[in-house]
């Protein structure tokens, strides 16, 4: 072949790839903005009621709680006075939705109307997470895990722990909870049945750690780091030994594994919203997608990622973006 013929073949060659390469889609598509309402500043955490296809926001800046219609797109209520709203999580079997305020309280809502069922003294209240197994709810506040009846707001338990809670993961099926504390740098496993904590792992590769989600079929935990070395670390759940770490941008402050697809989505505020996908035994970035400024907070379910985005200059008020994951995948097979 002529050199000619041959530059010519690898230059349609090259522009062929990267016309394929261009086409392939993105491992998340922003497919709807939907506009909250409320000051600037930094929104708080997130959840969903995927079968009443409802979005719950903290809205932190505006000291309410925020319910998103999301068959409408819209958001349809504030409930007010939520002192610095933090955490937030739903019952789907008591239809009950659950938030920790920093002012110092935990609030419980019924789902129907959003009557207020109980308000509980929580000093430092901050993320909440609902066990569906003993009708029970746990918050994070500084050093302690508080335990309360679901139904009722009455304290159960008051778990001491050996550093300040950040992020917590509740494994029904083992009966623990994984809790990532500071001072010192810790995993800490809290076993549900004695309330007492059994075992603890120190974080070597990266620095505090925050958000935590969950490979349960693998045996696998997932802390985000989100300051000094910005990483996603992966811990053997059983020995509780590092085995992988992943760079990231800074300031992650929520993290979700998603099954079918074996990846995590790392919302970053250092405006990134992160896919990381397991590739054999190893983990890479496959996308890096551009966020708006401080949207550090997101929730994942049934296909989608909901993240939270605060007031930008020169914008009208707060708004949470909807992701699709790609490829689609059948809804009626394993669960997202």
């Amino acid at each position: 072949m002529k050199l000619n013929s041959l530059f010519n073949v690898t230059i349609a060659f090259a522009i062929t790839l990267q016309s394929a390469c261009a086409a392939d889609p993105e491992a998340l598509v922003l497919v709807k903005t939907i506009a909250l309402k409320g000051v600037a500043g930094k929104l708080d955490h997130l959840a969903i009621d995927s079968k009443g296809e409802r979005l719950f926001v903290a809205n932190k800046p505006n000291n309410t709680l925020d319910i998103v219609d999301l068959k409408a797109g819209k958001m349809v209520r504030q409930i007010a006075d939520q002192g610095k709203v933090s955490g937030v999580c739903y019952a789907a079997d008591l239809d009950m939705v659950y938030v920790g305020n920093g002012s110092g309280t935990c609030n419980a809502f019924e789902g129907r109307d959003f009557r207020q069922v109980f308000t509980t003294t929580i000093p430092n209240a901050d993320n909440i997470h609902y066990h569906s197994g003993a009708k029970t709810v746990y918050v994070g506040q500084d050093e302690i895990l508080t335990e309360l009846d679901a139904k009722s707001g009455e304290i159960k338990a008051s778990i001491k722990l050996p550093g300040a809670v950040h992020g917590f993961k509740i494994d029904k099926k083992a009966g623990k909870i994984y809790t990532v504390l500071t001072k010192p740098n810790l995993l800490g496993v809290v076993d549900v049945a004695s309330q007492t904590v059994t075992e603890s792992f120190a974080l070597t590769l990266s620095d505090a750690g925050s958000p935590i989600t969950q490979d349960a079929d693998n045996g696998l935990l997932f802390v985000g780091c989100p300051k000094k070395q910005p990483m996603v670390l992966v811990f053997d759940a059983k020995s509780g030994k590092e085995i992988a770490s992943i760079v990231i941008p800074a300031g992650i402050d929520d993290l979700h594994f998603d099954k079918r697809r074996q990846r995590l989505y790392a919302s970053c505020a250092d405006r990134a919203l992160v896919v990381i996908e397991k590739k054999g035994h190893s983990y890479a970035v496959v996308s890096k997608i551009e966020t708006p400024k401080d949207s550090r907070t997101c929730v994942w379910s049934s296909g989608k990622l909901y993240l939270a985005v605060p007031q930008q200059e020169g914008g009208d008020g707060p708004t949470v973006q909807v992701y699709e994951a790609r490829p689609l995948l059948d809804a009626r097979s394993t669960p997202q």
